[in-house]
């Protein structure tokens, strides 16, 4: 037999030995943080605790508390399992995802996670956000507060009125057909980032959520919404602000207007 046979041999060989021994992870989670300090060891600790092999990708905006030397200090702990990209001041919520979406498709998870980090997404459901696309055929499986069985925990009055007339005014514009469009919390198949241009993707705050269960909608895949408890963070201060919610208002109509001139796949 050739050498050059025989080192392809042993190379491959070699390769599948170091995959047996150390599988790559399905799934990854993406959790933006900016001043975090106060829950993300915590969150860290609690995902890599549940029962499937998640990997987490942290995205830190420069968070003057320290969060992202936490994570550094992890990752020793959580070899190969924890990631942290850092950012230089905050660049807004949809720009983090979008970096996370690029960085899982570089690589070969399948099931790509959103996730706040102040607890009001319960970790314990991803468990469940995970089954709903691998074995009840959803492409976008979204953790939603309007369906039977979802609500909230310590969340203000004002709060709820908030988003749920966001949930009604979105869905009467663009006809979405999703209860809780404006949620934080779920998982795509890799097939889905794959499919939406993200260059296409421009709001970066409030709307970002809404325009991409629009794109994932218009592109024709399954969304699923499964009930989850959202819960008032303890922990740290809400992102919220009039200008997120502005671009809300907004954002809605101009992600309808563009779409009778332009789609989102690639």
């Amino acid at each position: 037999m050739p050498k050059k046979l025989i080192c392809t041999y042993f190379i491959l060989h070699y390769l599948l030995f170091i995959y047996i021994c150390n599988p790559m992870a399905d799934s990854l989670i993406i959790i933006p943080t900016y001043n975090e300090r106060g829950n993300i060891e915590r969150m860290v600790r609690k995902v890599f605790s549940l029962p499937h092999d998640f990997h987490l990708l942290i995205i830190d905006d420069g968070s003057p508390d320290g969060t992202a030397d936490i994570v550094k200090s992890l990752q020793k702990e959580y070899e190969n399992r924890l990631f942290i990209l850092e950012r230089k001041g905050k660049l807004g919520l949809g720009t983090a995802y979008i970096a996370g979406f690029r960085w899982a498709l570089e690589r070969s998870y399948e099931y790509i996670f959103e996730m706040d980090c102040d607890f009001s997404h319960n970790p314990d459901d991803l468990i469940r956000l995970h089954d709903e696309c691998q074995n009840n055929g959803a492409d976008l499986a979204i953790g939603s507060r309007y369906v039977k069985g979802g609500g909230f925990v310590n969340w203000p009055k004002n709060r709820i009125f908030i988003s749920r007339g966001a949930s009604i005014y979105v869905n009467f514009v663009t006809r979405i057909r999703i209860s809780d469009p404006t949620a934080g919390f779920v998982c795509f198949k890799r097939k889905v980032l794959e499919t939406i241009d993200l260059d296409k993707i421009r709001f970066v705050g409030y709307a970002f959520q809404i325009e991409m269960k629009f794109a994932t909608r218009r592109l024709g895949f399954k969304i699923s919404e499964v009930p989850i408890i959202f819960t008032e963070r303890v922990e740290g201060v809400s992102k919220m602000s009039r200008n997120i919610i502005r671009e809300g208002i907004g954002g809605v109509l101009k992600i309808e207007w563009r779409s009778f001139f332009e789609t989102y796949r690639k």
